[in-house]
């Protein structure tokens, strides 16, 4: 088969899954010959590590290995997919015999899909990955987060950090005849704290990481910074007052509020989605969909970032995709079977959890890009309205695009200035109509530190998100303020 330039030397590949160049041709071109539209394999190799460190102790150390096989042949919208965890010839025949099946009764004719326009990225290759750094240094790090967390306020009662690393190699073949390989990195580091006064017991949490190399967390002592957040958000929980309820102009400020626009407006972008027109933006492509100062983007390319990849589960390069531009749909997000079914270009967005799963149109990083307004200038221009600055969890519907988010840490703007920080807010509201509300854009953009994990269909795969500072006027705050 043809080869796409791999990001890693294709030996390695062959040598990690026992695979040659002739043996996928010989699954692709034997097994899956008939009437299908595309098919390919993805062959994944996976090491996870974690620790939790609670109470001073230890609590869980893990380590866990897997590797297996997917297969999977399209005609039409139909697709049959099979998977195995035992990579050997056989196997791997009877799999590939399974996927065609299911679409031997689609009489259209086939048509072999195209290799992906582009060559891969190298956007996180490491001298040492996270996952095989020494297991004293990393016990090491999370007793000094343990004790910084614990030194940061005289009310912490609980620590737990946990740290958890993962590399996964890939090897993609596809009928067309090309393949690529990938090697990924990840390490993610997360503090909980839980503070009590008088009885009253409050939680922080914070953390980060990336495509990145142990010692990223040591730099700039970002594992200070994530420790101390946390008990600080515990803390000022502790004096917070109790939301107010009612409509309102709300302040979302910059980086990781951005998970209120993954989630209330980037799944609504999935082609999909689209495609089935259940998405409240299906149909609507060249429309404005948004304020003119909305422009959304989705990028896989970012350097080290939690959510960019070299290329996507499909073998196609990652890439910088316009959603809304200036508040008009401009595109979707879209893995290679959607775009074939919608006459679009694939834009590196097939992801899949394992290889137990097939791929699906995701987000890798997505983000509001910046302004030119002054962030302070924006709460000043406020005068009575809620300031967010952290979310947990939340709901939407795809359909209708109307969400239902809570915000864990939020402020109340009163006459332009922040003042008493309250708790129990969530924001009320329908994605596309919120875009059309915001009415200021700051010039500070910034991305998530490295939490984000997306999940869809029952898959769950790393992301990252981004927002500056905005205005969005109008929006629905349910609290508990009497």
């Amino acid at each position: 088969m043809a080869d796409l330039v791999p990001t890693q030397p294709e030996r390695f590949f062959a040598d990690r899954f026992n695979v040659t160049p002739g043996l996928m041709e010989r699954l692709l071109g034997s097994a899956l010959r008939g009437k299908v539209d595309d098919a390919d394999i993805y062959l994944e190799y996976r090491v996870n590590e974690e620790l939790v460190l609670e109470e001073g102790t230890v609590k869980r150390a893990s380590r866990h290995v897997s590797q297996g096989a997917g297969v999977r042949a399209q005609a039409g919208t139909r697709t049959g997919y099979a998977h195995t965890d035992d990579i050997s010839l056989r196997n791997l025949e009877e799999a590939a015999r399974q996927a065609r099946a299911i679409t031997d009764r689609v009489d259209a004719a086939g048509v072999v899909a195209l290799p992906a326009t582009g060559r891969p990225h190298d956007l996180y290759r490491l001298a040492e990955p996270p996952i095989v750094t020494d297991l004293s240094r990393k016990v090491a790090l999370l007793r000094r987060v343990d004790e910084t967390a614990r030194a940061a306020d005289p009310r912490v009662q609980q620590v737990i950090a946990s740290l958890a690393s993962e590399e996964v190699v890939t090897l993609i073949a596809t009928a067309a005849g090309w393949t690529v390989g990938d090697i990924r990195p990840l390490v993610r580091l997360n503090v909980t704290v839980i503070v009590e006064e008088a009885g009253k017991r409050e939680i922080g949490t914070h953390g980060g990481g990336g495509r990145v190399p142990f010692d990223f967390l040591l730099e700039e002592e970002r594992w200070k910074h994530f420790a101390t957040e946390a008990a600080r958000q515990a803390a000022l929980k502790l004096q917070a007052l109790d939301a107010p309820a009612g409509t309102m102009t709300v302040v979302l400020g910059p980086g990781w509020p951005g998970i209120l626009l993954h989630e209330a407006v980037g799944h609504g972008l999935e082609g999909d989605f689209n495609r089935k027109g259940v998405s409240a933006f299906a149909g609507r492509m060249g429309q404005k969909v948004a304020s003119e100062l909305v422009t959304v983007v989705d990028d896989g390319t970012i350097p080290n970032r939690r959510g960019s990849l070299n290329v996507d589960d499909e073998g196609t390069p990652t890439g910088r995709t316009i959603l809304i531009e200036k508040g008009v749909l401009h595109g979707y997000m879209q893995d290679r079977l959607n775009a074939r079914l919608m006459g679009m270009a694939p834009t590196g967005n097939g992801r899949r959890e394992s290889y137990a799963h097939p791929p699906m149109p995701r987000m890798t990083n997505t983000f509001m890009l910046a302004g030119a307004d002054d962030p302070d200038e924006i709460i000043r221009s406020v005068k009575h309205g809620l300031y967010a600055v952290a979310f947990g969890g939340g709901q939407v519907d795809i359909t209708s695009g109307k969400f239902v988010f809570s915000a864990s840490e939020a402020y109340l703007i009163e006459d332009g200035r922040i003042t008493a920080p309250v708790k129990g807010a969530t924001l009320i509201g329908n994605g596309p109509d919120a875009l059309t509300r915001v009415t200021r854009v700051g010039a500070d953009l910034q991305l998530d530190e490295g939490v984000g994990t997306c999940g869809k269909d029952g898959q769950s795969v790393p992301v990252g998100v981004g927002l500056p500072t905005i205005r969005v006027d109008g929006i629905t705050v349910g609290g508990t303020s009497l």
